[in-house]
């Protein structure tokens, strides 16, 4: 059967089904349809059909596109348009999930298959009502028992709904955790040895104390800057406490031999 043959019927099946159609789904639908044993279609002809449908309604001259999602193939409305569809759907497009739903739904797709006493061990807080509110929207399923904890507790998991209502077409499709964080985290600083090191010569200030000959101390303070006084060029500043516990300046070389004289 010829592939243009083929496309009008796939195209009827997806426009009129309430939920998505797998490429098998639709494979086995148009063979039952039409009944040809010698003209039975295969997996290989829809997909091929099916791409070229895809890429035909991606054309701006239609207001909708084949998409995968929920598990399979539908028609669904382009995003610029959805302004347009809220003003007929009404009050449909505004309900939205609780905090507390959308943090129970959050945990049970990046977590599944997860029981209730890991989720409330994750928020801190019971659960109960959340998950009974998932289940009645079925965005979330219950796929059996776990059968290594005590009491055999029910699993939950992602439904074909969550799927379809988040426009994804499995859990492998959801944003990665760093991905969503990425723009929150805080970016850390980088410091540099020197920077350490420079820091800590400019706060140093060692000061050497001697005891003289005569038992009184000298302090040698650090070098000066370069802005010396005229008196003493070269820098230097010693300082004396003498025998009364009075700073003075310590005697320049030759200053006593010239006082002894003046005495004398």
């Amino acid at each position: 059967m010829e592939l243009k043959a083929i496309i009008p019927h796939i195209e009827a099946l997806i426009f009129t089904s309430e939920k998505p159609l797998t490429a098998l789904d639709i494979v086995e639908l148009i063979n039952n349809a039409l009944g040809f044993l010698e003209e039975r279609i295969n997996l290989d002809q829809v997909e091929s059909c099916i791409e070229g449908i895809r890429e035909k309604y991606q054309s701006e001259f239609y207001p909708f596109e084949m998409k995968e999602s929920g598990g399979g193939w539908q028609f669904l409305t382009k995003k610029d348009y959805h302004k347009t569809i809220a003003q007929l759907n009404g009050d449909k497009f505004l309900k939205r999930l609780s905090t507390a739903a959308m943090e129970t739904l959050a945990i049970i797709a990046y977590k599944q298959p997860i029981t209730k006493g890991e989720i409330e061990s994750i928020r801190g807080v019971n659960s109960d009502y959340s998950i009974q509110k998932l289940l009645e929207k079925e965005l979330i399923v219950i796929t059996g028992r776990s059968e290594h904890l005590p009491g055999k507790p029910l699993v939950y998991a992602t439904s074909k709904s969550f799927m379809d209502y988040f426009g994804i077409n499995s859990s492998e499709d959801l944003p990665k955790i760093k991905e969503v964080f990425a723009g929150e985290m805080v970016q850390p600083t980088l410091v540099n040895e020197a920077d350490f090191k420079t820091a800590e010569a400019e706060s140093d200030i060692i000061i050497e104390v001697e005891e003289g000959s005569t038992g009184e101390t000298t302090i040698e303070t650090p070098e000066p800057d370069t802005n010396q006084n005229e008196e003493n060029p070269a820098g230097d500043s010693n300082l004396s406490v003498n025998e009364s516990g009075d700073i003075v300046e310590a005697d320049e070389p030759g200053d006593s031999e010239d006082e002894d004289n003046n005495d004398r």
